[in-house]
Formats: structure tokens, sequence, C-alpha cells
């Protein structure tokens, strides 16, 4: 599991841009203007808590491109991203990672509980990479509502 001032290994994933274009992107692929990456995790497509958090990152995408790029990573299938994508005019790319690997790499994925029941799951969490792959921040286990007003307010605080 990466920590904070780990280096992030290189990784590729199949995806959506945000046209809904299918592509495999690679770290450096969404390294855009040697900007940072906002990298989140999210459990699945078109979920009340997942569709709240991809519209706050679509809604305050203006302000957040002046800090970093960003894209959802989450199990569901292209075809599942294509439709969340399209349904909520999602402006960045989301990427499919079923055998969980990158989800397992960033610890986004493994036992949680929820409503005192213990179950593998994907753990909502946010993670803020370099483009000299570092991860400067990590956000783990987070709630959705709200949660992209506390990434705004890191990057206003580290302006």
């Amino acid at each position: 599991m990466f920590n904070e001032g780990d280096k992030v290994s290189d990784f590729c994933l199949n995806g959506i841009d945000e046209n809904s274009n299918e592509k495999v992107f690679c770290f450096k692929d969404l390294i855009k203007d040697k900007k940072n990456l906002i990298l989140y995790f999210y459990p699945k497509d078109n979920t009340p808590g997942c569709t709240t958090e991809a519209c706050d990152f679509r809604d305050n995408m203006n302000f957040i491109l002046k800090y970093a790029a960003v894209a959802g990573v989450s199990p569901d299938s292209i075809a599942s991203h294509k439709k969340f994508q399209e349904r909520h005019s999602l402006n960045f790319p989301l990427l499919s990672d079923p055998e969980k690997k990158i989800l397992t790499l960033f610890g986004a994925y493994g036992e949680k509980k929820m409503y005192g029941k213990t179950s593998m799951g994907v753990i909502r969490s946010t993670f803020l990479i370099t483009p000299d792959m570092v991860l400067k921040k990590a956000w783990r286990n987070v709630k959705a509502k709200g949660h992209v007003d506390t990434i705004l307010k890191y990057f206003e605080n580290t302006d």
C-alpha cells in the first residue's frame, strides 16, 4: 500500500476519456501539463454516494484544474462507466479496474464495515500524485458528501 511520500509505480488501466472514447490510460497520460493528478477510487457507478462525489468533482472542475487533473477508478466495466459518464455529464476520465489490482496497490480495496457487517469492497479514497509520481496526499475511507470540498480547502491552504 502506498503512503504519503512514496513513489507510485506506473500503472495502466482501460478506461474512457472525458468524451467517452475508450483507451488504455497509463499514469503519464493522466498527468496533463505537468500538473498533479487526483486519482479517486469509488465503489460503483450510478449509486447515490458515487454519483454525489462524481458530480461534485464535475461541478468544481474549473477550480480543480488549476492544481490537478482528475480521474476516477472503480471495478465497473467500460460499458457501465460510459452510462455513468453520459447520465451525469462527467468531464474527466473513468478507469476500470475489474481485477482490483490498482485499487489494492493504493489500499482502496479491502475489508470494510458497513451497517455492522464486515465485507470486502472498495474503500472510498482519494490520492494526490505529483507529476514525478510521488504520493503527496492521501484521503482514505472518506464520505462522498463534502469530500470534494475538503480537497478544495486543501488546495486553497497550499496555494
